[in-house]
């Protein structure tokens, strides 16, 4: 895929890293194969993603990475510990690979969404408790998938030039 890109295009500018599944139970339920899969889409597809790629942005001295992380990657959620580490991961690797690359013109940031509505993680939410968590939000409501994306294409825009290693929070301040 990133060959392919790169042949089309000539070059990769941008780099979005937005995989992910979660499977929510409690831990003590959880079983490793369970663990494994997350990991593989959580955290491997960001290695297979990445490594290609930013040898490209290495010969170009130039490019944006955007990985998606989460608030439950940040403070953890009940019935979500395989997610929360494999989140908690992807901030780790944002701001280890920034420091690595960011003085050969690469910017590595993240975006931590909190809850979002319409969603395959948020429609898993009986609608009972959705309310409750709409209420433990500050502003008292879901975030939308098109607020995540704006915050993503400001940290790949040239509007961001002077932002590396970053996590931007966007979770109506449920996670400060």
């Amino acid at each position: 895929m990133i060959a392919a890109v790169k042949q089309k295009f000539g070059r990769i500018d941008i780099l979005v890293n937005n995989a992910a599944i979660t499977i929510d139970k409690a831990f003590k339920n959880s079983t490793k194969q369970e663990w494994d899969q997350i990991m593989s889409v959580d955290l491997d597809s960001l290695f297979n993603t990445v490594h290609p790629t930013v040898q490209i942005m290495l010969e170009q001295a130039s490019g944006c990475i955007v990985n998606v992380a989460s608030a439950s990657g940040e403070t953890g959620f009940f019935g979500q510990v395989s997610y929360s580490a494999a989140k908690a991961g992807v901030i780790g690797f944002t701001k280890a690979l920034a420091k690595e690359v960011s003085g050969k013109g690469i910017r590595v940031n993240a975006v931590s969404p909190g809850i979002v509505g319409g969603t395959q993680i948020s429609d898993k939410i009986p609608e009972e408790y959705k309310k409750k968590f709409a209420e433990a939000i500050p502003l008292k409501r879901f975030g939308t998938p098109e607020e995540i994306a704006k915050a993503v294409l400001f940290l790949a825009s040239d509007d961001s030039s002077y932002i590396t290693g970053q996590v931007l929070r966007v979770n109506g301040g449920l996670v400060i």
